[in-house]
Formats: C-alpha cells, sequence, structure tokens
C-alpha cells in the first residue's frame, strides 16, 4: 500500500512511528514489535533524547506506552504530561494539527488526559478536562475484558461494530471519570462527536451497565477509550500490543494451533492504514 506524500510515494514501511519512554514504562518493547510486525518502522526513544536530539515533526505517529511514568507520584501521569507540554508542546500542537495520530496505552491514556490532549472539546486545553481515577474496587487488576467498539477514530477503521474485541487491562488507575456538574454534558459531547470509541461490555457485546468484573474499574459509562473530535488522538486503558499475537491469547491452548493474531493487531493495522491515504 503507498501513499503520495510531498511528491512522492510513500510505502507502508516507511511510516516512522516513535515510541518514548521515561523512567517507569513498560510495554515500550512489546509496542515497538506490534508496529513493527505490522511492517511500520518504529523505534523507542526515551524522552529526554527525544525532545534534546530528535525532532518529534520527523515521525508520522506517536506513542506513549503503558507503565508507571515517573512512579506515578502525585497521580497517574501527571508528571510526565506537564513536561512534555512544557518541552514539546508547540510541536505537539503542530502535531495535532497536522492529523498525525498519536495514541497513549493505559498510562499513556492517562499522559493524554493530563496534557488536555484529550478529550480536547475545545481545542487542547491548559487544564485536564475528565480523569482516571483509582479503580473501584480498588486496587491493581490485570485481566482480558471484552470491548464494544462504538466511535470513530484513525485506529478502528479494521474493527466491526457488531463484534466486541477482547483484549487485556492491567492498572490501579482506570476509571473514567468526569466532574459531577459537567457529567451529562460531557458524555453528550462525547457522544454527538462520536468520541467515545471503546466500552466494556460482555462478551456477547451486551453493555457492562457497570457491573464488575466486565467493567474491571467502575468507569463511567462503561468507558475503555475516547478519542479527540477528529479521531486522531486515541486513549485506551487495554494493551493491544498483548493482544497483536494468538499465542499471546489467554486460552490458545484449547485448540491444536494458536490464532495466528489476536484483536490487538486490529488497531495498528488500522492506523498503518490510515497513513499510508493519508495525503
Amino acid at each position: 500500500m503507498e501513499a503520495r506524500i510531498g511528491g512522492f510515494m510513500m510505502k507502508r514501511e516507511e511510516i516512522r512511528v516513535v515510541v518514548v519512554r521515561v523512567g517507569g514504562t513498560n510495554c515500550d518493547i512489546e509496542t515497538k514489535q506490534a508496529f513493527n510486525a505490522s511492517n511500520m518502522k518504529a523505534e523507542v526513544v526515551h524522552f529526554n533524547q527525544l525532545y534534546r536530539e530528535r525532532d518529534l515533526l520527523d515521525y508520522d505517529l506517536l506513542v506513549i506506552p503503558g507503565g508507571f511514568s515517573h512512579g506515578d507520584y502525585v497521580r497517574a501521569g501527571v508528571i510526565w504530561a506537564k513536561r512534555i507540554m512544557a518541552k514539546l508542546g508547540r510541536k505537539i500542537e503542530q502535531f495535532v494539527d497536522e492529523d498525525r495520530p498519536i495514541l497513549g496505552i493505559c498510562n499513556g491514556f492517562q499522559v493524554l488526559v493530563e496534557a488536555g490532549l484529550l478529550p480536547q472539546f475545545e481545542g487542547i486545553s491548559s487544564l485536564p478536562e475528565v480523569a482516571l481515577g483509582t479503580n473501584i474496587p480498588p486496587g491493581y487488576n490485570c485481566r482480558w475484558v471484552y470491548l464494544k467498539f462504538e466511535g470513530q477514530s484513525v485506529f478502528t477503521r479494521n474493527i466491526r461494530s457488531d463484534r466486541p474485541v477482547r483484549i487485556p487491562i492491567a492498572h490501579a488507575e482506570g476509571r473514567f471519570i468526569s466532574s459531577k456538574e459537567n457529567e451529562v454534558k460531557q458524555l453528550d459531547k462525547m457522544l454527538k462527536n462520536g468520541q467515545i470509541v471503546f466500552r466494556y461490555c460482555h462478551s456477547n457485546g451486551e453493555a457492562a451497565n457497570g457491573e464488575y468484573p466486565m467493567n474491571p474499574n467502575g468507569s463511567f459509562y462503561d468507558i475503555a477509550g475516547i478519542s479527540n473530535p477528529s479521531g486522531t488522538v486515541l486513549g485506551l486503558m487495554p494493551h493491544p500490543e498483548r493482544a497483536y499475537f494468538g499465542w499471546q491469547l489467554p486460552d490458545w491452548t484449547k485448540g491444536d494451533f494458536p490464532p495466528t493474531f489476536g484483536d490487538g493487531r486490529l488497531i495498528f493495522e488500522s492506523v498503518a492504514e490510515y497513513l499510508v491515504r493519508k495525503f
């Protein structure tokens, strides 16, 4: 697959992906491998190196992976979010304005929310508009969950709305919440804009309706992932890189052979197709 960019043809393997890490990040290598498996050129770059020695605008896609950046001190993701906007704020704004995709996974989702990059009701906000709070019931929760696809994003073009996807979560602060006075108003906005991309659900696709463990953290409206209004910035608590290959699935040994791929691959393939068709 090819797309015309600046007068020449860009192939999928020429898509440049930067997976940024800091102290406490994990899953950066798995995330890089997932992009590479979808024939994109991904590399892991420490945040200090990115703003001191590299140019963010040399990349087509920015990824903030999971983990516990800076020890999740103060609250999850907030320290890294402030550093990102302080060091790279103008380039991040240009990245968004040019519809270059940004993906935040788990801790990355927390970072995007704290940085004001999600939900972006009126553009990038200087203060968080929503939050990802402590799980209810409290504690670190690591399990496979089902997700119902509802919204629109450049990361979900290959996902069908009539079949739930299965991807694992691993977090202690993933409960999507809004201030009580803005809860209904913000939900209406996200629904109208198609920003609620993933919701926790039962295996048959029925809404979890807050029921544990289908909704593993008590998220408002069973929200597991949201996008900005244009669909180019996606944050989700589940880890698609941990569900890329069939052998990563928890029950693959029930058959003679594991399936080739898991549902997480759909996210990586979707954004690859968006980028090669972008121009």
